[in-house]
């Protein structure tokens, strides 16, 4: 089986078009999609995208388009004839209030929309995607071997009771489901942080000032999760800012969070002395 996140008659044979943000994550993405001898093109982000990864593939099998241009990604999608499309990555924050140029598709989109989060914004590209007859995939696909598992995963015990685990997961539960974030730094039953628009790592650094100890980071999703866009990542830099913040311990929902380069990661854990579980 190529991945258990994929949809019910997936066809190998037709091309998946990669929409690729910043970061690692479309990297990985894209080596499994090569692994699997799926065929795959590339819609690259100005200025987000990895050089290496565009470099990657032939003058022809690739374009590169502005965050706004979502008229240019759904002809490219028409050009390269995909059958499937995957988002992976994501775009700087900041370029949805600061330099955004959308074209007229993404200005018609935009003004459609009463509420304007991940959720709509992405929610109706994805409609645009599939009126094309494209099917847009869970962006967990070809890359099971990089999802949280259940109980421990790296490191020492949680260093905390399972009361006070539960507790974290109810609050970043909840914060999920007011769609403010999808994490939260808990205490012994107390909220030091909760993730909103600034991330995960500034988050984390927030949590840190308070220097104190047993302080538990939990990366959960929606009730309703979307996993075609926006999908929670957990990676070598969280774990650099977890350390440096003083957080000795992450909770990651097993099966829907993505653990980016998940071997360097949980060796990385370990010798940090930090404790990596999934719920």
């Amino acid at each position: 089986m190529l991945s258990a996140f994929l949809p019910p008659g997936y066809n190998a044979t037709r091309p998946v078009a990669l929409i690729a943000g910043r970061g690692s994550y479309p990297v990985i993405t894209a080596a499994a999609l090569r692994a699997a001898g799926v065929p795959i093109r590339l819609i690259a982000m100005d200025d987000e995208t990895e050089a290496g990864l565009i470099a990657s593939f032939p003058a022809n099998e690739r374009v590169s388009i502005n965050v706004g241009q979502i008229g240019k990604m759904l002809d490219a999608l028409k050009d390269f004839g995909a059958g499937y499309a995957l988002m992976a990555g994501q775009v700087k924050p900041k370029k949805l209030f600061h330099g955004l140029t959308p074209d007229l598709k993404a200005a018609s989109i935009l003004f459609s929309l009463k509420r304007r989060n991940a959720e709509t914004i992405f929610g109706a590209i994805a409609t645009e995607i599939e009126k094309l007859g494209v099917t847009l995939l869970d962006a967990r696909a070809f890359i099971d071997d990089q999802m949280a598992t259940r109980g421990h995963m790296a490191g020492p015990k949680l260093p905390t009771d399972e009361e006070y685990l539960q507790h974290g997961i109810t609050i970043a539960r909840e914060m999920a489901r007011l769609d403010i974030g999808q994490g939260c730094v808990v205490r012994k039953g107390t909220v030091l942080a909760v993730e909103a628009f600034e991330g995960t790592d500034d988050m984390l650094r927030r949590a840190g000032t308070f220097k104190t100890d047993e302080t538990l980071f939990v990366k959960t999703v929606k009730a309703r999760q979307d996993f075609r866009f926006d999908v929670p990542v957990f990676g070598l830099l969280t774990l650099k800012t977890m350390k440096e913040a003083g957080i000795t311990a992450a909770a990651l929902e097993a099966g829907k969070v993505i653990i980016l380069e998940k071997a360097a990661v949980l060796q990385q854990a370990k010798s940090l002395g930090i404790a990596l579980h999934g719920f």
